[in-house]
């Protein structure tokens, strides 16, 4: 296997470096105050979220194929790292760390076989419904985890129902010095997204937060800070967990896989296409893996594609995975010289920086766009909505795609069908009841099957056959099947379509098959249909078979 870096770095062009030099300044910029934030959504100390950030950056910069993604903590990962470790972990913050650092390295291992046994394709696993719903749902998880400390009071975990009732029943308890700085600093945050989006918003909600406290003595008043934070580098180690933790990790750790990728994948293909070049898929699996052990052997904790710290490096002009590599070094100096700092940060800036980061996770216009498109997947993506924030994300997830898979296979197994009539003027044949000018053919039914014909739907293709014969004008002699639009026939399929065309002769028809391609007709043939069928039968198109036939006896 080439690595990428072994392609791109000898192609580098010694005009990028400043453009490089600069995103990735600028990235980590963003990323050092995302990271202590995520790390209090993960449910871990500030300093590990920048432990997850390091060796990501350089694991992604070597392996990865994209030239914008920055793989770091993310606010979907982190809500479920902390759904999966929290009840495993309790109140023992040592079982805690070495759980999520477990998690990520199990996720990393996942993500590498996977891309090994080239599951690329799994990059659309998660239909774009339920993807929308776990999304939304995340964001409302994230607000709601976050308004006890907004308002300066503590709210056990719980679900967002009873959190939300947690909230209002301890609203007298609000700390108003906190409530207005975590206020203000939130508008910081919407009006610089709004006036000067390139402007990294955290970083000066960060920078604003620690300023005011060192200025005003915010712990003096009741303000709760970080406090101190650990200086130096993480040394590698291999976390060991308690036997009994290991099948609970490994559930969580394979939807944490899938999740993360997905969620990875969308950034990197969107940020791909922007700049017109391709990536590819099963390499990226292993990017990520590796990305995610990296994480986990310093004690961080699982991440993904970064879509706010990819959006600085594009809009910075990142020409390289070069960008990821000075942003880990940037990262690595700020942990050796300033973190004392960071302890003066208010924890309700953290807040109010996750706040806003769940605000741009919420998508009303996706969720009344694909209400108008598609109710059926709008519900869809309601029930993976509501399933996250009530049952929990991984099986709020879980039941969301159980749902979709559930509605393919019954789409699958009901598919669409049409009588089809000759379009006046021209060879063509469409639906009869979507084109009103279309023309029966006297003595023929021509019929369309628009699925594989395989074991769950075989049945209903029998009685829709036996429907559009019972409905068609008489008299009939011939019934055409075409099959252009069915890309397979299994053994099933085949063995009902041999009874079909008993059933047809048996009323005085004969059956006839036009348009199959190769698979189909290659089945037909090792079963024995065609020859069953008997000779002049099989038609390249229906308009041939219609020239074919018409006319002509059974």
């Amino acid at each position: 296997m080439k690595l990428p870096i072994a392609t791109w770095l000898p192609a580098y062009r010694p005009e990028w470096l400043r453009a490089d030099v600069l995103a990735g300044v600028s990235v980590a910029a963003v990323a050092i105050p995302i990271a202590i934030a995520y790390s209090k959504l993960a449910g871990v100390p500030p300093v590990y979220g920048l432990y997850a950030s390091l060796l990501p950056l350089v694991a992604y910069a070597i392996m990865g194929s994209s030239r914008q993604l920055i793989i770091a903590p993310d606010a979907a990962t982190c809500a479920i790292v902390f759904a999966v470790v929290a009840p495993l972990a309790g109140q023992d913050l040592a079982r805690y760390i070495l759980l999520t650092s477990t998690l990520a390295i199990l996720a990393g291992v996942i993500c590498i076989v996977a891309g090994f046994a080239r599951l690329g394709f799994l990059t659309s696993f998660l239909a774009r419904p339920i993807l929308t719903g776990y999304l939304n749902g995340i964001a409302l998880c994230i607000i709601s985890g976050q308004l006890g400390t907004l308002f300066g009071f503590t709210l056990a975990p719980a679900g967002f129902f009873r959190l939300l009732w947690q909230f209002v029943s301890k609203l007298g308890e609000t700390h108003v010095p906190t409530l207005v700085l975590g206020l203000a600093m939130l508008a910081v945050l919407i009006l610089l997204s709004r006036l000067a989006p390139k402007l990294p918003g955290p970083l000066a909600a960060v920078t604003l937060g620690i300023a005011a406290s060192a200025a005003f003595g915010f712990a003096n008043h009741g303000i709760r800070i970080l406090g101190a934070i650990p200086a130096g580098l993480p040394f590698p180690t291999l976390p060991i967990p308690a036997a009994g933790d290991w099948q609970p990790l490994a559930a969580g750790a394979a939807g944490l896989a899938l999740i993360s990728y997905n969620s990875a994948m969308v950034t990197a293909k969107g940020f791909a296409a922007k700049n017109r070049y391709d990536i590819d898929p099963n390499q990226e699996f292993i990017a990520l893996g590796v990305a995610n052990v990296g994480s986990g052997i310093l004690g961080g904790y699982a991440v993904s594609g970064a879509d706010s710290r990819t959006a600085m490096n594009d809009s910075m002009g990142g020409k390289s995975q070069v960008v990821g590599l000075v942003a880990a070094v940037v990262m690595a100096l700020t942990l050796v010289f300033f973190t004392r700092p960071l302890g003066w940060l208010p924890v309700v800036v953290l807040s109010a920086v996750l706040i806003k980061a769940a605000m741009g996770l919420f998508d009303w216009k996706a969720l009344l766009e694909l209400r108008r498109v598609s109710p059926q997947e709008f519900r869809l993506c309601l029930i993976t909505l509501l399933g996250v924030i009530t049952v929990g994300v991984l099986p709020g997830v879980v039941v969301a795609v159980a749902m979709a898979m559930l509605q393919v296979l019954v789409r699958s197994a009901r598919p669409h069908d049409a009588r089809l009539g000759r379009i006046p003027g021209t060879r063509e044949y469409g639906d009869l009841a979507t084109h009103s000018d279309a023309q029966t053919v006297p003595g023929l039914v021509l019929y369309r099957f628009d699925m594989s014909l395989v074991f769950f739907n075989a049945d209903h293709f029998k009685a829709r056959v036996r429907a559009v014969v019972a409905e068609a004008p008489k008299p009939i002699r011939h019934f055409v099947l075409d099959a252009e639009t069915m890309p397979y026939v299994d053994v099933t399929g085949a063995a009902i379509l041999d009874q079909v065309r008993s059933d047809l002769e048996a009323e005085g028809l004969g059956l006839a098959v036009a348009g199959a391609k190769s698979p189909v007709r290659g089945m037909l043939d090792r079963t024995g249909f065609i020859a069953r069928l008997g000779p002049g039968r099989v038609f390249p198109t229906v308009d041939a078979a219609v020239a074919a036939l018409s006319g002509a006896t059974p």
